[in-house]
């Protein structure tokens, strides 16, 4: 895997590639990387795959502080297609990813041939605005969770039952959820979700000039799929594809073929 540093005047990007072919753009969710999508470059080989570490994780430094709005995320991968690939892309995102997709496909569609948002919602309201408002205080107070108990806790939102209940697979696992939540710095977790929680394109989906194709997952608690089915119809090209006994997640370790299917299938359609 590439590696490479995007300079701006704003922010040093940290990049991942793999692949050689037509450019596909993975957006992670927040609190990982773009070395997370390590597994579906494999499966997209015949691709030039591109990733990145958001602003607040990884290696990418911000040079100014937080609030970082999801449309400075946009400006970042923006600027990263035009840098380092060969637009118009198709761009892929997961959770805080996703939203990046549906900003790119509204502010920057000249760029991007069609987006792919997964495990994502429109305005946020109910549970997932309580839950995601209860993570942001907790980390504004200062407190952190225990490496052993952020483990647990975040588990259970980023996989199924299939997982955590399968002692094998769960170990298979376990390392991506250590990997995000382990050791991670509250102030930069709670600047990613209050991005997530503040954003909301619903308004503006329906003149979308680019195809949306949203996925859920039917067992993902983090996102609800019917969340996502609203963000799929407001679109104005817009379609929903959900998939059975998957969480939020489980694209990383748990079923990451099923998922890299579905992608190509939309893709190549």
């Amino acid at each position: 895997m590439e590696h490479a540093t995007l300079q701006t005047a704003d922010v040093s990007l940290h990049w991942v590639r793999a692949g050689a072919g037509p450019d596909i753009v993975w957006c992670p969710g927040g609190d990982q990387t773009g070395e997370e999508w390590e597994e579906q470059f494999g499966f997209f080989s015949d691709y030039r795959c591109t990733s990145f570490d958001p602003r607040g994780a990884g290696r990418t430094v911000s040079h100014r502080p937080p609030p970082w709005p999801i449309a400075t995320y946009a400006e970042d991968v923006a600027a990263l297609i035009r840098e380092a690939c060969n637009p118009p892309v198709v761009i892929v995102g997961l959770s805080m990813g996703a939203l990046i997709v549906q900003e790119m496909l509204l502010a920057w569609p000249e760029l991007v041939r069609l987006g792919i948002a997964m495990g994502t919602s429109g305005a946020k309201g109910g549970f997932i605005a309580e839950w995601e408002d209860a993570e942001i205080r907790f980390r504004e107070a200062g407190h952190r969770l225990p490496p052993d108990f952020a483990l647990a806790h975040y588990a259970l939102l980023m996989y199924p039952s299939e997982v955590l209940g399968d002692n094998e697979m769960w170990e298979k696992c376990k390392p991506v959820v250590a990997a995000a939540y382990a050791e991670r710095d509250g102030d930069m977790l709670a600047a990613q979700w209050q991005a997530c929680l503040d954003y909301s394109a619903m308004d503006r989906l329906a003149g979308c000039t680019r195809p949306l194709h949203v996925i859920g997952f039917d067992q993902d608690m983090q996102t609800p799929p019917a969340r996502g089915r609203l963000v799929a119809e407001a679109a104005a090209d817009g379609h929903f594809h959900l998939l059975k006994g998957l969480g939020h997640c489980s694209l990383f370790r748990h079923r990451p073929e099923v998922v890299a299917r579905k992608i190509r299938e939309i893709i190549t359609s």
